[in-house]
Formats: C-alpha cells, structure tokens, sequence
C-alpha cells in the first residue's frame, strides 16, 4: 500500500488543501493582509505558507500578532474551508493548533 501513489500524495495533498484554505481565508480580507502575513512569516520564521502545514504554530503566532483577537476569525474561515477533511489526522492537527 506505500507504493501507491495515491498514499504516497496524502501529505501533499492535505499540504496543498490547507495552503489554499489558509491563502483564501487572507485573500478574502484582502490582498495587504495576504501579503502581511506572508512577509511576517517569512521574517521571523524564514518560511512560506504551505511550510505552515508542518508548522501550524508559526501561523498562529503570526495571526495573533497581525491581528489580535481578529485572528481568530482568520482561523475559523481556515477551520470551516477545511471541515470536510478534519477526519485526516494531519488537518485535525494543524486545526487544532491554529485555533487555539
């Protein structure tokens, strides 16, 4: 079952997911939020967004800073785009990190 490339693309594929949702959610504020966040991930943390699927805390972190309390709606769009995927433990995981 290893060998199968269906398996072997579930990482990427939930990488992918949460990249898009996480992108949308900040896109969907606006283009200057986008960029913030990226630009604030990327100085304190020297990594990119879909990098957050590994790393759900430097998100979290970045929207607490970026946006206070307002962050919390950010994760929450997050958390909704991803709710038909949070039976995949990775996605679960990463959720339960950023809405914390």
């Amino acid at each position: 079952m290893e060998n199968n490339p269906i398996y072997a693309n579930q990482e990427q594929i939930g990488k992918a997911l949460v990249t898009l949702a996480a992108q949308k959610a900040l896109v969907d504020i606006g283009k200057p939020a986008y960029d913030k966040v990226v630009e604030m991930l990327y100085s304190k943390y020297h990594c990119y967004l879909p990098d957050c699927y590994e790393h759900p805390e430097y998100l979290s972190k970045v929207l607490k800073a970026l946006f206070g309390r307002a962050g919390d709606v950010i994760a929450e769009s997050i958390r909704t785009q991803l709710e038909d995927f949070m039976y995949k433990k990775p996605i679960a995981n990463f959720l339960e990190i950023i809405c914390r």
